[in-house]
């Protein structure tokens, strides 16, 4: 087993563009408005050209096309157009090692990220927050693999249960992805509440004592990792899990009836050019 803090700092982080700070800072000022993000993005071109190609795309259904980064801002809304910005820019910076599926990964990524904007929907919180801390859990999980590339097959070894994946690392690191993508995020100046929710929801015990974000995070972790369909998702969930759902006043009979398919938010074309 290896120190959280020890294999961090014996590891090269990944570089995050300048945009991507700047945005990360308006996470952090509560009196950043839709003026100071639009120029923020519109400051990189091909930032900017994913966006609109997003805002284009069966994602969102727009009845209209939208040609403007002002006009995407409006329709979209800015805080969604900013997490899926901050989303852009993480796919950059990190590259993925040998052995992890660009494609699958990338996939994972974003159904995680919808099942949590639904759960926070549901629980009347914040749906971007939720979205954004989501779409970051498995980052850590590169970094794992570029620095003990031997752990993945071990990790990834079938048959995987839902969480599973998360109870290895921590069997064979004493860490799991979480705890490491809530350390990048802590350095990049995250809002801590994100960082909070990262270090402590790969494990719904912990989760629980935490906050929120932290039990939605876990949760959509959880869904994603289902094989099953997506219709009977519910049925199996662990006690530890049913506790996080309870904590946040959510009913798994009225979940069960609206859980979206996970294909409705799996597209990954925004992450993979």
């Amino acid at each position: 087993m290896t120190d959280l803090s020890a294999f961090i700092q014996s590891v090269k982080l990944p570089v995050m563009p300048e945009v991507g700070h700047a945005l990360i800072r308006t996470l952090n000022d509560e009196d950043a408005d839709v003026v100071s993000v639009r120029d923020i993005i519109a400051k990189d071109p091909a930032l900017t050209a994913t966006l609109l190609r997003m805002a284009n795309s069966a994602l969102f259904g727009l009845s209209r096309s939208v040609t403007s980064l002002d006009k995407a801002v409006s329709v979209v809304g800015m805080t969604q157009i900013r997490a899926r910005a901050l989303s852009i820019c993480l796919a950059n910076a990190f590259r993925l090692p040998q052995g992890i599926d660009r494609l699958e990964f990338w996939r994972y990524s974003m159904v995680c990220a919808g099942y949590a904007r639904f759960l926070a929907s549901e629980a009347d919180m914040d749906e971007q927050q939720a979205w954004l801390t989501a779409m970051m859990l498995r980052l850590g999980e590169m970094i794992i693999v570029q620095q003990q590339p031997t752990v993945l097959n071990l990790v990834q070894r079938q048959p995987c249960g839902p969480g599973e994946r998360w109870q290895r690392q921590r069997t064979l690191l004493g860490f799991d992805e979480g705890g490491v993508t809530a350390e990048v995020a802590k350095r990049w100046d995250f809002p801590n509440d994100v960082v909070l929710a990262l270090k402590h929801c790969g494990n719904a015990q912990a989760a629980l004592q935490q906050s929120k974000l932290c039990g939605v995070v876990h949760l959509a972790g959880w869904l994603t990792d289902q094989s099953s369909s997506h219709a009977t998702v519910l049925q199996a969930v662990p006690n530890a899990s049913k506790a996080l759902l309870q904590h946040l006043q959510l009913s798994e009979e009225s979940l069960q009836l609206g859980l979206p398919d996970p294909e409705t938010f799996s597209d990954v074309s925004t992450l993979l050019t």
